[in-house]
């Protein structure tokens, strides 16, 4: 499903985020990457999403080679791919069901398929009933089962997170954690980026672990 084979990320100025990066994550896998702040997990994801390109190397995803995408394919491209933040990204000034239908909105979706699916979305994550609340007038919780609604609303194959649970307690961390393993069972291919490595190994998930941009072990949570 995903593979990057020998990936190097070089910034201007010569900094490598990444470093001859290899790795595999098959399809319907839940995969976590840690490592310290800076050490080419954001920049992992930003690869997968094609925010970025790399400067070496191949990022493969559900048989797609990055590099020889088009610009103007790249929307079609990320309709595959769920986002998840940290910092959520919503928009305040819009009620949370517009929040959720934008990414179909932006895809042509017609409003009534595009109703169905933004309160199917917003149930799976137990906010049917805050469709028309404005995001700052919800928990830190909530706003990030928002963002997960909406990173999910398109039925995309493949969900990556971006530190999803940096800002919440260990219960709501914990509580995220279980609305991607849901996902996860239905066949949806993760990879989430985190620091918390006990709520991790509570998962029993493998995980990557980066220093420096370069690939430090993979650790099997069985053994």
């Amino acid at each position: 499903m995903i593979k990057l084979d020998n990936v190097t990320k070089r910034f201007p100025g010569g900094q490598e985020a990444l470093s001859g990066l290899s790795l595999s994550i098959e399809k319907g896998e839940m995969v976590f990457v840690t490592g310290h702040s800076g050490a080419g997990k954001s920049t992992l994801l930003r690869l997968i999403a094609l925010i970025d390109r790399p400067s070496d190397g191949q990022v493969i995803v559900d048989n797609q080679n990055t590099q020889r995408i088009k610009r103007r394919k790249i929307p079609a491209y990320r309709r595959q791919i769920g986002m998840v933040f940290q910092d959520h990204k919503l928009l305040n000034d819009r009620p949370v069901f517009d929040n959720v239908a934008l990414p179909l909105i932006i895809a042509g979706i017609s409003r009534r398929d595009a109703g169905r699916r933004v309160r199917a979305a917003l149930d799976q994550v137990s906010l049917l009933h805050k469709e028309k609340q404005r995001p700052e007038t919800l928990s830190a919780g909530e706003q990030q089962r928002v963002g997960i609604a909406r990173a999910i609303v398109t039925r995309p194959k493949v969900l990556i997170a971006d530190e999803p649970t940096g800002n919440l307690d260990p219960d709501l961390s914990l509580e995220v954690m279980r609305i991607f393993r849901r996902f996860n069972e239905v066949g949806v291919t993760l990879l989430i980026a985190s620091h918390d490595i006990a709520l991790i190994d509570r998962l029993g998930c493998r995980r990557i672990a980066l220093e420096d941009g370069k690939l430090q072990q993979e650790a099997d949570p069985w053994q």
